[in-house]
């Protein structure tokens, strides 16, 4: 099962998790893809996440996370024993989205909320201390306009990494990838 997390003010109808959709159900793998609409409460984001696990257990899950679903596919892998591909992932929300506090609004619904310091509270509190590299699969560019990739690549020092020149936070080669996405994931076509 892959479990795609949405990254931050974003939601399902992301052009990487209606990509992914479409290109698993043309393979027969629909019903191993799973992208729930995170919350903006971290907190609240977590317990989704863990319901949406619980949905499809005894089913391994494979997290996808793109940058602040990469910082929670971090902490749910190493909390539950899982693997995680991250997408340009950020390394520590609660320091890059202090400058954004006050109001946010998602990108897709519209929805406006309040970023707090309780967000970067408990951001702060997800932090996994301790990573398996082998866990891991990252997918960076070096033209991340919002996080810097080194940073990436210097936390999960280790995992099996691709890192492209130039691109965007968007990942731009995000389509190249799924193959590999599956393989790590352990899927085959047409299960």
């Amino acid at each position: 099962m892959i479990l795609y997390l949405h990254g931050f003010n974003s939601s399902p109808a992301s052009h990487k998790a209606r990509t992914m959709a479409a290109w698993m159900s043309a393979r027969g793998l629909g019903k191993h893809f799973a992208c729930p609409a995170l919350p903006d409460l971290p907190n609240d984001a977590i317990r989704v996440i863990e319901a949406e696990m619980a949905r499809h257990r005894p089913a391994p899950i494979t997290f996808v996370g793109s940058s602040l679903g990469g910082y929670y596919a971090t902490w749910l892998a190493e909390r539950h024993d899982a693997r995680a591909v991250l997408v340009n992932p950020a390394i520590r929300p609660y320091v890059g989205l202090e400058a954004y506090l006050g109001i946010q609004q998602n990108l897709h619904t519209g929805a406006e909320y309040q970023l707090t310091c309780e967000h970067l509270a408990q951001w702060r509190a997800l932090e996994a201390t301790r990573i398996d590299p082998e866990r891991y699969l990252l997918l960076l560019e070096t033209g991340d306009e919002v996080l810097d990739w080194r940073e990436a690549a210097l936390r999960y020092e280790g995992a099996r990494m691709s890192v492209r020149d130039g691109g965007d936070h968007t990942l731009q080669s995000f389509p190249e990838h799924l193959p590999r996405i599956l393989a790590f994931a352990r899927l085959k076509e047409g299960r």
